[in-house]
């Protein structure tokens, strides 16, 4: 079920992509983003089409979008209702729903959208501040790759 070698193989292989750290950074950001829309069997697809249209990491945006899992998607979309009722001016109410399908929730969509959209920037801005410091921090310890990493950071752009 939850293999951690495999995990820890995966963020290195994230950490260590020959990129611009604000580039992957960025990717995952804008995926994280996403993730935190109330359009669940989109996230991929909508990742994807970013990261084409952004020109970002593709890797680093689909794992952003995968960020809400089974185990956070009900108390995110709870937060993002509330925080939505408190942004439209509108009273406290139940949230109720039978299932995440969109035909289901959208009788809330302007709440969804508006509290889901807010939490996903913050969400959005945290894990590019968090992932662009793991990066740097990470290439740090590798003498080849921290000299990449300097260069890039000074010249601002990915080196080829």
């Amino acid at each position: 079920m939850f293999n951690k070698e495999k995990w820890k193989r995966n963020i290195r292989a994230i950490l260590s992509l020959d990129s611009h750290p604000g580039h992957i950074a960025a990717g995952l950001a804008v995926g994280v983003f996403i993730g935190f829309t109330p359009f669940f069997s989109l996230h991929t697809v909508l990742a994807i089409a970013a990261a084409f249209v952004l020109r970002l990491n593709k890797v680093t945006c689909v794992t952003g979008a995968w960020v809400n899992t089974p185990l956070t998607v009900v108390p995110v979309l709870a937060a993002s209702y509330k925080i939505g009722l408190v942004v439209r001016g509108l009273p406290p109410q139940e949230f109720h729903f039978k299932s995440l399908q969109w035909v289901h929730l959208k009788s809330h969509a302007a709440t969804l959208i508006i509290g889901s959209s807010i939490l996903g920037f913050a969400a959005a801005l945290f894990s590019y501040a968090l992932c662009y410091w793991l990066i740097v921090r990470f290439r740090k310890k590798d003498e080849t790759l921290a000299t990449l990493t300097d260069e890039m950071e000074e010249l601002g752009e990915d080196l080829e």
